[in-house]
């Protein structure tokens, strides 16, 4: 694996306690039952989809740099993949949880544009490392 690789793969997992620090906050939003939690089911639904997308994003990158040395790639490329990767689990749940920060949110802001940010990132690594691989 190439020190870029690890190095972002180093930084996903350093990260990922972030995720459980997410997961925990949503426990205890529901066991002290939070009414601007409890109380709103766009912030439920986007807090959880938020939770959800960190954690397998950051697997799927974790995966991703693991392959991405292996592509038929120039360079630059593998950089945009590694970048594209580690991007996505972090604009996406932005996206969701920030959208909606007021507790009375009835739908989201326009900060909900990142979600979309994000997924074209992921979109574009892995379509790039896929051709990538099938060219090696």
């Amino acid at each position: 694996m190439s020190t870029a690789s690890l190095t972002t793969a180093a930084i996903l997992l350093i990260a990922l306690p972030t995720v459980e620090i997410g997961g925990l906050a949503l426990l205890s939003m529901i066991k002290r039952r939070d009414p601007g939690y409890m109380d709103n089911p766009v912030r439920q639904n986007l807090f959880r989809a938020g939770h959800a997308h960190a954690g397998v994003w950051i697997v799927l990158a974790l995966v991703g740099m693991l392959l991405v040395d292996q592509a038929a790639l120039s360079d630059g490329l593998k950089m945009l993949v590694r970048v594209g990767f580690a991007v996505a689990p972090i604009l996406m749940p932005l996206g969701f949880f920030l959208s909606v920060v007021p507790a009375r949110a009835d739908r989201p802001n326009g900060v909900i544009s990142l979600v979309y940010v994000g997924g074209l990132a992921l979109a574009l690594a892995t379509v790039t490392l896929g051709v990538g691989l099938l060219l090696a």
